[in-house]
């Protein structure tokens, strides 16, 4: 974005710079997400945001919180900045100066501005440090395990990516780390897929809902059941939630399914892109589309908040799909 010019006076017209220049300053915030997002950092009382708080404040799916992130950094209203494990953003200048007052936003007392990455919040932060050595400490396994198929440096960036993903919408904390450490190896293995770099072995399988809570982890349960090693299965949700509903538990459970120790996921990029068979099931179009995938849409009944007896015959439905394309996979 150009230099801003100057505040204009009430007594006369906009010039067409001036005119140009905030037209540019409100398109960049006529998304509603991304007002919403540039509220949030310009209200708050530290002067930045990290990325996990904003994802659960404008309540979105992780790649489009990211879009939109993006979207006002290349529009010079938000600063990006990454320090250590963690991403934050802050307003510009001209954005405090400007927008603020197009909005009929009053920006909250700011405090200094952070510290370099040396001195940063999370190194002096007991809390932020024990992550920090937890999240070292996975990124380096994982990349003695995808050593001559990704740098360290890629690595890491996706274990730190994948943490702040499960983060923003986790309410348990303790076993973020071992769910960090899964989610970011299994978005590696769909990377090496999707970009050649491993062939695979047999075909992939998507299940796409909203939340990955009931209908996908059901999908997926019941297809790895009945297809083993053969098939490569895996789930995630539109909007996840933070835990798989106990009643969609307890059904699968009564069908030699085991699904305590699974946990919705977000819906990634590298994970469709690596799929061969993306299934859809109430999350609209918010799975990507890609040539030469095959989709399809299942209209199955949401089991959130349904009885038992309601959440077997859901399960019953979806076992039923997934034996027909079975059929057809196997």
């Amino acid at each position: 974005m150009s230099k801003p010019p100057r505040r204009p006076s009430l007594q006369v017209p906009l010039s067409r710079e001036d005119a140009e220049y905030r037209a540019t300053l409100l398109s960049a915030v006529a998304d509603p997400v991304r007002l919403r997002l540039m509220s949030v950092v310009l209200t708050h009382p530290a002067g930045e945001v990290s990325r996990s708080q904003l994802a659960a404040e404008a309540d979105g799916a992780p790649t489009t919180i990211s879009h939109h992130l993006r979207q006002l950094c290349e529009a010079g209203l938000l600063i990006r900045e990454r320090r250590q494990s963690f991403t934050f953003y802050r307003p510009t200048h001209h954005a405090l100066a400007e927008l603020a007052a197009l909005l009929g936003i009053e920006v909250a007392e700011q405090r200094p501005t952070p510290a370099p990455a040396s001195q940063s919040r999370v190194s002096m932060d007991p809390a932020g440090a024990v992550v920090h050595r937890q999240l070292e400490h996975i990124a380096g396994q994982l990349a003695d395990r995808f050593a001559g198929i990704f740098s360290p440096e890629t690595v890491r960036r996706y274990v730190d990516e994948s943490y702040e993903m499960l983060a923003s919408r986790s309410r348990i904390r303790r076993f973020l780390p071992s769910l960090t450490a899964s989610f970011a190896a299994d978005r590696l293995s769909a990377l090496a897929k999707a970009s050649g770099k491993s062939a695979g072995s047999g075909s992939e399988v998507l299940f796409v809902c909203v939340r990955n809570a009931g209908r996908s982890q059901m999908a997926a349960g019941l297809m790895s059941q009945l297809a083993g090693d053969r098939i490569l299965v895996r789930s995630a949700g539109s909007f996840p939630v933070a835990a798989v509903d106990s009643n969609v538990i307890a059904a699968m459970d009564e069908v030699g399914v085991f699904l305590g120790g699974t946990y919705p996921k977000p819906l990634s990029d590298e994970v469709v892109r690596a799929a061969d068979v993306v299934i859809t099931m109430g999350c609209g179009d918010a799975c990507p589309v890609y040539p030469g995938k095959r989709y399809l849409d299942w209209p199955i009944d949401d089991p959130e908040g349904r009885p038992l007896a309601a959440v077997r015959q859901i399960r019953d439905e979806i076992e039923q799909q997934v034996r027909e394309l079975l059929k057809e996979l196997l």
